[in-house]
């Protein structure tokens, strides 16, 4: 409980504070936290939940699937073969800084506009934090330990699992990056085009200058984006305790 204390404390504190700084504005595009609480429950505590929340999330959860799957599976290759990490090289370095937004216009003209390129949109932008991450982990494993394994005739379907639990703390790192990311892919692929989801619904009210209701939207995004952050530490000090205890490392959050 203490932990929920600290990770709540800021958030409570800036909310405290916009809500006194604001409560005599009379600007139309800042209005008062009052006037935005109103509209959030008007707004997102109703059927747009389910219309616009759920959707949303579903294409947050598939794009982060798929980079994680593809990520992890890439990233292993090359980092378990050096041949694979001259070759890829190159291509790994221009795909890396090309923004996954660019990929949009190619998109719509070969898929169309739909789930199916939102969710490619956000695969394509999340999956190299991941694959990289696998890639420094999985060729970092200590030489000694794979030898071990090869001289106790490990079968090889065992050794490449402990080759990936060992990189397991590098592909943590790599997935929180991921999940970031793919937050923001999907509010900007949604806002781009999309007739549903968080992204375009904040466009519509900005659009049609409903702006506590805008900024009721913004405030819903933050709010997932915290709450996904403290699930993804969840899953990560399950996964890791073993490397915790290893380091030495206590429960930092929870």
């Amino acid at each position: 409980m203490k932990a929920v204390g600290y990770a709540l404390a800021l958030p409570v504190i800036l909310l405290t504070t916009w809500w006194v700084a604001s409560a005599e504005s009379t600007n139309v595009f800042a209005p008062p936290l009052r006037t935005i609480a109103e509209a959030f429950g008007d707004v997102w505590f109703s059927g747009r939940f389910t219309r616009d929340v759920l959707p949303s999330l579903g294409r947050l959860a598939a794009g982060f699937a798929i980079a994680l799957a593809a990520g992890m599976g890439v990233g292993f290759v090359v980092g378990r073969w050096k041949l694979a990490r001259d070759l890829t090289a190159p291509i790994l370095a221009f795909f890396r800084v090309l923004p996954a937004p660019v990929l949009i216009p190619v998109l719509l003209v070969a898929v169309g506009i739909g789930d199916t390129t939102k969710i490619v949109v956000i695969a394509a932008g999340a999956v190299w934090p991941i694959l990289l991450s696998t890639a420094d982990g999985v060729s970092a494993v200590d030489e000694v330990a794979q030898e071990t394994a090869a001289a106790y005739r490990l079968p090889t379907r065992t050794r490449y699992a402990l080759l990936l639990r060992a990189a397991t703390p590098q592909i943590s790192a790599g997935a929180r990056q991921a999940l970031g990311l793919s937050i923001i892919l999907m509010v900007v692929s949604e806002m781009l085009m999309s007739t549903d989801g968080l992204g375009f619904t904040v466009v519509q009210f900005q659009r049609s200058f409903a702006i506590p209701q805008m900024w009721s939207g913004v405030l819903l995004i933050g709010i997932v984006g915290f709450i996904l952050a403290k699930l993804f530490e969840l899953v990560e000090r399950r996964v890791l305790r073993w490397h915790r205890g290893h380091t030495g490392q206590g429960e930092q959050s929870w």
